[in-house]
């Protein structure tokens, strides 16, 4: 796919993951709108980047519409990836038997994957308008999902619920957008150095990292970005899911 002066709507784009996605698809020539809550680090990248900012709740059908609005203006939308998301531990039952707060795994639910669906929906459909490239390549799209679909650990009910349903979407929705000629993969990261992870002290960190099998290291969101643009130039790469975890295979806790 030839990305110069193609546009790219990255979601979560202000920082860890997003941020290292939108840098990645700058630096190949497109022009990125980063779609966030983080007002000042959005359109401080923004403007680092030459792209543009807007304030966005992707569970929100009015902001992704005018982030992917905005993306439009900048050149003909090509890229959409989905990298909003928040892991809110919670145990389905408390130690003292309080049942886990509906509220909060509802949250996570429509952040993670209604947030992912509303975006894939709208960002497809503004492709949809695109004129084909070679083979009829329209777009691309790359969600966010995680090892914890796999390997859910204590406290992940939501939050693995909510990854294992964009792991389950995504070859159905590549299926569906097909007929436009628009491809979606899914990257599952494990254990990655970025913002989520900024509470933990350092000696924490290094004991996660030693978990994987090799390298025994936390991931880098320069790797997560690596992977997105693999699967965003890739015209064969299409409905697959793949793990990006150094081998980690998470135990309960």
């Amino acid at each position: 796919m030839e990305l110069t002066g193609a546009a790219a709507v990255v979601t979560g784009g202000a920082s860890g993951l997003g941020a290292a996605s939108a840098r990645a698809l700058a630096a190949a020539g497109s022009r990125v709108a980063i779609l966030d809550i983080a007002d000042e680090q959005g359109e401080a990248l923004a403007e680092e980047l030459g792209g543009r900012f807007v304030h966005c709740d992707v569970t929100s059908e009015a902001d992704v519409m005018a982030g992917v609005e905005a993306a439009g203006r900048l050149g003909e939308l090509r890229v959409a990836v989905n990298c909003a998301g928040i892991g809110l531990p919670k145990r389905t039952l408390a130690r003292d038997g309080t049942p886990h707060d509906l509220d909060l795994f509802r949250k996570v639910i429509e952040i993670n994957l209604i947030g992912t669906f509303n975006t894939i929906r709208i960002a497809a459909s503004a492709m949809a308008g695109n004129q084909p490239g070679a083979h009829n390549d329209r777009g691309a799209i790359v969600n966010t999902a995680s090892v914890a679909a796999y390997d859910g650990q204590i406290g992940q009910a939501a939050y693995s619920a909510s990854k294992g349903g964009v792991v389950g979407m995504t070859l159905p929705i590549a299926r569906d957008l097909s007929v436009i000629g628009v491809r979606v993969n899914t990257i599952a990261p494990g254990i990655i150095d970025t913002p989520m992870l900024a509470g933990l002290p350092e000696p924490a960190k290094a004991s996660l990292g030693q978990q994987v099998l090799h390298p025994k290291r936390l991931g880098r969101p320069d790797e997560y970005a690596d992977l997105v643009m693999f699967l965003v130039t890739h015209r064969y790469m299409n409905g697959e899911t793949i793990r990006m975890d150094g081998g980690i295979r998470m135990g309960p806790r």
